[in-house]
C-alpha cells in the first residue's frame, strides 16, 4: 500500500484535471480539494479514484467543464437550482452556500439541484453547513440511471445507493452521519474491482441472486445488485432509499429511475439546513447535543471496547493520520491514476 502527501496529492488530482479537459485552475481545485477530503476522511469509494471516470465523461460531454449554476426558481426559504450537468463538487457546494445564506436569515432553507454530475461525499456539504451552526441533511439519487439495488427477494437492479446524510454543530466535534441506503457503497466496490480484491461477504448477490464476493459480479451482464442496507431487515434499507428516489428525483423535478434511463449519470439532490437559534434556541441547542453526546460516551463498554464513538469520529481520526502519514492507495488505483497520468502528460508525485 502506498502513502501520498494529501498536498501533493492534491496537486497532482488538480493537474490530472486540469489537463484532462477542465480549463479553470478555481474549478479544478474545488474538485481535485473535495475528492482528497474524501481520501483523508477514510472515504477511498469518494476520492481521486473517481479522476478517471470523471474525466471520461468530460470527454463524451456528459460532464461540461464551467458550467453555469442556473436559479430556477427563488423565494425567502426555498431555492431550486439546474446544474447543467457541471461539476457536482461545484455546484453543490454552490448550492449549500446559498441555503446556509437563506437559513441563517430566515431559519431554514430547502434546496433542490437537478443536472448535477456526481457530488461526492453527501457528509462535505454537511460539515460546511456544520462550520456555519446549522443543522442538515442532504440526500441524491442517480438521476434515474445508475440502478445497483434490489428490492428485497428481487435478484434485478431497482435502485442506486442513494445515499443520505446529516449534520449536527457540536463545538469541533460535529456529528456527521453519511450513510447508503446499501449494504455498501458502489465506489467501495469499485475500489475491490480495480484493486483485484474481493468484497466483505453479505453485499453483493450475482445476477441470478445467489450471494458472492467476486466485486466483477456487480457489473456482469445481465448484472448483479448491492443489498440495500438493514440485513436480515433488508426492507428497512430499501424503503428508506425508495423515499430518497422520491424526494430527490421527483420533489427535486429531476427525474426517478426508470426501465430505460434518458439521460447520463449523475445526481438529483434534495438538501435542507435549518437554524437552531430560530426554533429550540442556540444556547439550549448547544447544551442539549453536548449532555446526550456525553451520555453516550458515557455508556459503560463491552469487554475489549475502548471507547464509544459517534458519528464523524472515524473520520476525524482518518484524517488526522492520513494528514501526518499520507494517503494510502492500493497499487491497482494508483496504477490507474499513473496511467492517466502519463495518457495526460503529468508527472506523479514520488
Amino acid at each position: 500500500m502506498l502513502r501520498i502527501d494529501a498536498q501533493q496529492l492534491a496537486t497532482f488530482a488538480t493537474q490530472l484535471l486540469r489537463a484532462g479537459g477542465v480549463e479553470s485552475e478555481e474549478e479544478a481545485g474545488t474538485v481535485a480539494d473535495s475528492l482528497v477530503g474524501s481520501n483523508l476522511r477514510g472515504h477511498d469509494s469518494h476520492g481521486v479514484m473517481r479522476i478517471p471516470f470523471y474525466l471520461s465523461a468530460v470527454e463524451k460531454g456528459d460532464v461540461v467543464p464551467g458550467a453555469p449554476f442556473e436559479v430556477l426558481r427563488e423565494s425567502d426559504v426555498v431555492f431550486a437550482a439546474d446544474g447543467n450537468w457541471g461539476f457536482g463538487q461545484v455546484q453543490a457546494r454552490r448550492l449549500t452556500d446559498r441555503l446556509i445564506d437563506m437559513a441563517a436569515r430566515k431559519g431554514t432553507a430547502t434546496g433542490t439541484l437537478i443536472r448535477s454530475a456526481h457530488i461526492g461525499r453527501l457528509g462535505e456539504y454537511c460539515e460546511r453547513a456544520a462550520d456555519a451552526g446549522l443543522v442538515s441533511m442532504v440526500m441524491v439519487n442517480t438521476h434515474g440511471v445508475a440502478r445497483r439495488v434490489a428490492p428485497p427477494g428481487g435478484r434485478a437492479p431497482r435502485l442506486g445507493t442513494n445515499p443520505i446524510a446529516f449534520g449536527v454543530p457540536h463545538a469541533d466535534t460535529p456529528i456527521i452521519l453519511d450513510i447508503g441506503t446499501s449494504a455498501t457503497a458502489e465506489g467501495k466496490v469499485r475500489v475491490k474491482q480495480i484493486a483485484g480484491e474481493p468484497v466483505p461477504a453479505g453485499l453483493l448477490l450475482d445476477n441470478q441472486g445467489r450471494p458472492t464476493t467476486n466485486p466483477n459480479d456487480l457489473y456482469s451482464d445481465p448484472p448483479g445488485t448491492i443489498l440495500p442496507m438493514g440485513g436480515a431487515q433488508a426492507y428497512k434499507g430499501f424503503g428508506l432509499g425508495l423515499i430518497i428516489e422520491i424526494f430527490a428525483g421527483a420533489l427535486s423535478g429531476g427525474v426517478c429511475i426508470r426501465p430505460k434511463p434518458i439521460n447520463q449519470n449523475g445526481n438529483c439532490v434534495f438538501m435542507q439546513l435549518w437554524d437552531p437559534k430560530h426554533l429550540g434556541g442556540e444556547e439550549h441547542f448547544a447544551a442539549e447535543v453536548a449532555g446526550v453526546c456525553r451520555f453516550m460516551r458515557d455508556c459503560p463498554r463491552i469487554e475489549g471496547v475502548d471507547e464509544i464513538l459517534l458519528p464523524g469520529d472515524p473520520e476525524r481520526r482518518a484524517r488526522a493520520d492520513r494528514t501526518c502519514h499520507g494517503v494510502p492507495i492500493d497499487p491497482g488505483n494508483w496504477q490507474q491514476l499513473t496511467s492517466l497520468a502519463d495518457k495526460l502528460g503529468v508527472v506523479p508525485p514520488v
